[in-house]
């Protein structure tokens, strides 16, 4: 039995010319992120999923963070209109693999801007990040669509961080993993526990006390087994030059 599906896509041949923000440009090993993204996928069926492959878009650097492109809330899919216009054209191949998964599909319009990296749900609370890539119109929205599956959106300011969930994440018991000084956490309501690593405030909760976590965050490995969660670690170095994270490189379906 499966915990459900997970989606991903293979990183495009210009993965190297992938957008970069807040952090200094670097080189980019194509290969060697091939080879972190079958390790990444290989976790993932280990945990319990069942991978399942977006359709390649080779013509867009990014679109292996295919986390950006839809929002999965119980058995609707939300088609997101990405703030980097240049990253629209990756929504396509997302849209066609939740249809064929069974999802209801609702999309944010213009003026709405919404990147799937700026969505944190923690049980039926939604925290959206608002800052360069998600604006308000794409947050109300977001929230008009979710509130049809009882969930509440709370948009979350931004500081100098590309995506909320490059600041924060939640552990399955609804803790946050966060680096506080990069976003408002006025307006939160779950426990906050800040981390000392950068990327310790990325995981990705894989179902009962499993957590996916990058190896660049060891001491954060380190404190969620402490707090009694099995840390499930991968290198994903060469998508950290990109402002990836363990978060963006799929979107989780579990099983009804």
């Amino acid at each position: 039995m499966t915990r459900g599906t997970a989606l991903v896509r293979r990183p495009s041949a210009r993965l190297a010319e992938g957008l970069v923000t807040h952090i200094e440009r670097t080189d980019v090993e194509v290969e060697r992120a091939r080879r972190q993204h079958d390790a990444y996928r290989a976790a993932l069926a280990d945990a319990g999923w069942q991978v399942r492959e977006v359709s390649p878009a080779d013509h867009c650097p990014d679109s292996v963070f295919v986390e950006d492109t839809v929002v999965v809330c119980d058995d609707l899919a939300v088609i997101t209109r990405p703030g980097a216009p240049q990253r629209r054209p990756e929504t396509a191949g997302s849209e066609k693999a939740v249809r064929e998964a069974g999802l209801e599909v609702v999309r944010v319009a213009a003026p709405g801007t919404l990147d799937g990296g700026d969505v944190l749900q923690v049980g039926s609370t939604v925290y959206v990040g608002e800052g360069g890539r998600t604006n308000g119109e794409g947050i109300a929205q977001l929230g008009a669509h979710l509130a049809t599956r009882g969930r509440t959106v709370l948009p979350v300011p931004l500081r100098d961080v590309l995506h909320l969930k490059s600041a924060v994440t939640a552990l399955p018991d609804g803790t946050l993993l966060a680096l506080p000084d990069l976003f408002d956490t006025t307006g939160l309501r779950h426990p906050l526990r800040a981390v000392q690593e950068e990327a310790g405030c990325h995981v990705v909760p894989l179902g009962d006390d499993l957590v996916l976590l990058a190896a660049s965050a060891p001491r954060t490995a380190a404190l969620v087994a402490d707090l009694g969660f099995t840390p499930v670690v991968v290198d994903i170095s060469e998508y950290e030059k990109l402002e990836g994270c363990v978060t963006c490189l799929s979107v989780l379906i579990p099983r009804a």
